[in-house]
């Protein structure tokens, strides 16, 4: 058994990388986060799981990410959620576990309220909900503000690697996006969410919200005390596979 890998034509002459191990179902699809890519730790692990135990996984990048193709200045939530429903349609039959991590949290949820007879259930990554209004645009500095009036986009600082830019655009969009305003979010599978508790990107009484708004009864919410926000030391990715196999199952 190996992973192959191609591309997803999009709208506008663009593509979406994927990768794909075939195995039984449901089909685990990964989402990965704002400016990450399916590369990434967590990522090849569900990969290496997938390739051990038989399993279906399919994971990708979205526009502008990776190695798909796009301006990441271009890139909304409305973009990101289509590349997501058009892999889920593309490269998988049947049910589907999405496992999403921060902003593929958000995504996720999306995906599940617009295909819901299509997802099994989910596992969530410091799930990250509304982040462009909730948490992100809060946070904005008085320059960036002035940057966001006159150029359209602030170049936000990283802890991990080149400043991010922040578009206009994208706050704008996010907002239209937002599940969190609603008395409850219309998700009703298993869902498990994995936050840590030393978590500077993400509270974890915000992925605690996304919890307790989420319509289902099947929803545990697992606080590792110390984790950070990438959860990507060997202990967290062995409770991510161990929530993976209790759903997926």
């Amino acid at each position: 058994m190996s992973e192959t890998s191609g591309y997803l034509a999009r709208p506008g002459g663009e593509h979406v990388a994927w990768r794909k191990v075939e195995g039984r179902g449901p089909a685990v699809v990964w989402l990965g986060g704002f400016k990450s890519d399916m590369a990434g730790t967590k990522a090849q692990a569900l990969a290496d799981w997938a390739l051990a135990a038989g399993r279906a996984y399919v994971r990708f990048d979205y526009f502008g990410h990776g190695e798909s193709s796009g301006d990441f200045r271009q890139g909304t939530i409305t973009r990101w959620r289509e590349d997501a429903l058009a892999v889920l349609e593309a490269l998988n039959d049947g049910q589907v576990v999405l496992v999403g991590s921060s902003m593929g949290g958000w995504i996720a949820s999306l995906v599940a309220m617009a295909e819901p007879d299509r997802v099994k259930a989910m596992v969530l990554i410091a799930p990250a909900p509304d982040f462009t209004e909730k948490l992100m645009k809060p946070q904005i500095p008085p320059e960036g503000l002035a940057d966001l009036a006159r150029d359209g986009v602030w170049l936000r600082p990283s802890e991990y690697g080149e400043p991010y830019p922040i578009t206009r655009e994208l706050l704008e969009d996010g907002a239209r996006w937002s599940i969190l305003e609603a008395q409850e979010v219309p998700i009703e599978v298993p869902v498990r969410i994995l936050q840590g508790g030393e978590d500077p990107d993400v509270p974890w009484s915000h992925a605690l919200q996304l919890a307790n708004a989420i319509k289902g009864p099947d929803v545990v919410f697992t606080l590792i005390k110390d984790g950070d926000h990438r959860l990507s030391r060997p202990q967290d990715l062995e409770r991510l596979i161990a929530a993976l196999d209790e759903v997926a199952s």
